[in-house]
């Protein structure tokens, strides 16, 4: 896709379009209009739930010339959410659809999980109808749940609760161990019930249904909303990346990103302190 102009952008937000101080830097924000200019969308695919979603959306605002083409305010009108389980309308703040572990295969999970990483504590994420359902407890946990994020919003409940209603992904962590050693553990046990990732190395797993990931995410998106995904740029960081990064038609892996979004990318941009999303777009805008 050297010289083609891109029918779409994809990009993963920590590590990737935020730089460690959790901002969108001006020359992103300005390769991000300059894309949206020419008429190409900025999807967010990430880990994050929808809640986790305007903290980036609010810094990517809409120029003057393109309040009538973007009337939400953003220039981000779509996110894949929950490494892809949850499909968002960012401008309406309305779920589109939700890929969910209904209740007995998240019962068995959960089962699986404590055996074989019996120090874990285990959280599930649900996906309700908007970012801020009242009607749904969006994020449960245990009372052994350390949070792997500086923005803790969890609500302890017993572990029966855990799995009483079905979730978009089942969370383990352990923070004694690397994300890595925990994968390579649950992996064989969990075996087809469920895809396994993980987008940080400090000791958390996150699991959802079987072949759900960011790039069937975006494919799912093209289902419910008029996105051409003929010419996807794709940028990620992190193993919850690689399928995206392998699927879109040029994905780029941050410089210090994990070797396996390294080796699923056609390149390898700047980090997300060196304005890696902006130098790779500024070859196309």
């Amino acid at each position: 896709m050297a010289d083609r102009v891109p029918s779409l952008i994809a990009s993963d937000v920590d590590g990737t379009l935020l730089d460690d101080r959790n901002r969108v830097s001006p020359a992103t924000v300005d390769a991000v209009v300059s894309a949206a200019r020419s008429g190409v969308d900025l999807v967010l695919a990430t880990g994050r739930p929808p809640r986790w979603i305007a903290e980036v959306t609010d810094q990517l605002v809409v120029p003057d010339d393109l309040v009538e083409a973007r009337p939400g305010g953003s220039l981000v009108r779509y996110a894949v959410c929950a490494n892809g389980a949850i499909v968002y309308d960012v401008e309406n703040d309305r779920i589109l659809s939700a890929a969910e572990l209904e209740v007995p295969r998240l019962r068995k999970l959960i089962e699986i999980v404590e055996d074989v990483l019996p120090d874990a504590g285990l959280a599930a994420e649900r996906a309700g109808k908007s970012a801020h359902d009242s009607a749904t407890r969006p994020f449960v946990a245990s009372a052994g749940y350390e949070h792997a994020w500086l923005n803790p919003d969890h609500e302890v409940v017993d572990d029966v609760d855990l799995a009483d209603e079905p979730a978009v992904k089942l969370l383990a962590r352990a923070p004694q161990m690397r994300s890595e050693e925990m994968a390579e553990l649950l992996i064989p046990a969990v075996g087809d019930l469920a895809a396994v990732t993980f987008s940080t190395s400090n000791g958390l797993i996150e699991l959802a249904v079987p072949d759900t990931h960011k790039a069937s995410g975006l494919q799912r998106l093209a289902q419910h909303v008029d996105l051409p995904m003929d010419r996807v740029v794709a940028f990620g960081d992190m193993p919850n990346d690689v399928e995206m990064l392998r699927w879109a038609s040029h994905g780029a892996a941050m410089a210090h990103g994990h070797p396996d979004a390294i080796a699923a990318a056609d390149e390898v941009a700047p980090t997300n302190n060196d304005d890696g999303v902006a130098t790779v777009l500024r070859r196309y805008f």
